[in-house]
């Protein structure tokens, strides 16, 4: 065609930009989907881009995978992407919506994800009126596992866990997903559409259009629930699913906007920026108004300011409150902080540990896998955890003697009957706060300040605030000894 001819004509009909111009999981065939032919997943994905590049909210859209059929979404959608878990996309968009506001976050499920496994993340995103758009197909099937029964299951229909039709008495009836959420006060806008024929597409692709402007509107939240055909779970071919989705699975779930508050709902108000990390310990109660300049080693560029402990014991030897202390101090010294807790089900005498990271930069795990500093309580959590610890790390043993196949030449041990310790000083169960002085000894990095501000928050009687203190005295006393020793031996 020559080249002057081609300004009369225009083009109608593209592939959408929200889509990526190449799909590129696989090395071959990179204009097309994994979807079968005729699976109902492809068209509606055709109705979302199309709604993003209309609305034109591309650069702000985040797209939440679910586990399904449709798991691979990220790899077509030129937009933000997560993939998460089986049923937690509403959780997961939840948490980005609120983090970013300004972001359109659209739950993209199958009906095994939402009405099974994810019952409780959809029904309580939608009471909570969250400003997110969800998209739930639906084709009354688990079709990426095979072809099992799923909570919108016809009765009679035949599955690999139905084989003999799915029985109201065994099973239960078919949920109305659509129906149980619009009894909820917060939602505004929910509508169920079919693929069932082309009239049905026109419709369903308005009603996605709608569920986006929604949220682009701040009206809150919205759902399009879609009837999808799946031929090759169905064992039909594309069209026979087609006309099954419309005079089949469209009797049981009738097509209809089944709730629409929009015209009355408002604008939801956006929520206030979350406040700058430094102001954080005193919104909590935890600033030092004392020390405005807080610990100076929370500030002190040479300081090693990421400090990694594990406190590992029995239940009941004040493992937890050991780690607690040391956080709370944390806090108080200004500093990023984390504790997380790990025990079994017994009160006494189980296992018990905790992971606790100190730093002056934002952490980026709680987890604690190669500790600083081990403080292990017991014989039995030494020997667990004691290859753990880096080379230059410390090992702090409730022991007369460290055991000599544990031994490692680059790792520094204190091995004391800590418990014997704090017996002496009147109570075994400040063995705790005895480790803990060696360890702020070895650490250097909080002041008795913080400290005791911990204490002040965490320790109600003064019979245990006296003896903490002198346990904690003791504690620093025995590393500085140790650490004599070893010169005088040299």
């Amino acid at each position: 065609m020559p080249s002057e001819m081609v300004s009369e004509y225009e083009v109608s009909h593209a592939r959408p930009k929200a889509f990526f111009a190449r799909f590129e999981r696989k090395d071959e065939l990179q204009h097309q989907t994994h979807y079968c032919p005729g699976c109902g997943h492809g068209i509606v994905h055709k109705m979302v881009a199309r709604a993003i590049d209309e609305l034109g909210i591309q650069d702000r859209t985040i797209l939440i995978s679910p586990v399904g059929c449709s798991v691979l979404a990220y790899e077509y959608f030129d937009v933000g992407n997560v993939q998460v878990a089986h049923g937690r996309a509403p959780a997961v968009a939840t948490a980005i919506k609120r983090s970013r506001p300004e972001s359109i976050l659209i739950s993209y499920q199958g009906d095994g994800d939402l009405s099974s496994i994810g019952t409780a993340e959809i029904i309580h995103a939608a009471n909570r009126g969250e400003n997110i758009t969800v998209i739930f197909v639906n084709n009354g099937i688990y079709s990426m596992t095979g072809g099992q029964m799923a909570p919108t299951t016809p009765l009679l229909q035949k599955t690999a866990t139905t084989p003999f039709g799915r029985s109201a008495q065994n099973e239960g009836y078919p949920l109305h997903m659509s129906e149980m959420l619009a009894t909820l006060d917060a939602p505004v806008y929910i509508e169920r559409v079919g693929l069932g024929d082309n009239k049905q597409i026109a419709q369903a692709t308005r009603a996605v259009r709608r569920a986006l402007d929604n949220q682009v509107r701040g009206l809150g939240f919205s759902l399009v629930e879609v009837l999808a055909p799946c031929p090759t779970i169905f064992k039909m071919n594309p069209v026979d699913a087609q006309r099954w989705v419309r005079d089949v699975l469209g009797k049981i779930f009738p097509l209809k906007v089944i709730l629409d508050r929009t015209k009355e709902a408002q604008p939801r108000q956006l929520p206030e920026p979350a406040p700058a990390l430094d102001r954080i310990p005193k919104i909590l109660g935890v600033a030092n108004e004392d020390l405005p300049e807080g610990n100076p080693a929370a500030h002190d560029e040479k300081a090693v300011m990421d400090l990694r402990v594990r406190v590992a014991g029995f239940g009941g030897q004040g493992v937890l409150l050991l780690g607690e202390v040391l956080a709370e101090a944390g806090l108080d010294a200004g500093l990023e902080v984390s504790w997380l807790p790990s025990y079994g089900p017994e009160m006494r005498s189980g296992t018990s540990n905790c992971h606790v990271r100190l730093s002056r930069h934002a952490i980026d795990s709680p987890m604690v896998m190669n500790p600083d500093v081990l403080v292990a309580m017991n014989e039995p959590s030494l020997r667990k955890f004691y290859k753990s610890v880096p080379a230059g790390g410390w090992i702090l043993y409730n022991g007369d003697a460290f055991p000599a196949d544990c031994e490692q030449d680059d790792i520094h041990v204190l091995a004391c009957p800590f418990t014997r310790v704090a017996d002496e000083l009147g109570d075994a169960r400040a063995c705790n706060m005895v480790m803990l002085g060696a360890l702020l000894e070895i650490a250097g990095v909080l002041r008795d300040v913080n400290i005791d501000a911990a204490f002040k928050r965490l320790v109600k009687s003064p019979r245990w605030m006296e003896l903490n203190g002198r346990a904690l005295a003791k504690g620093r006393a025995l590393y500085i000894e140790s650490c004599q020793e070893v010169c005088n031996a040299y």
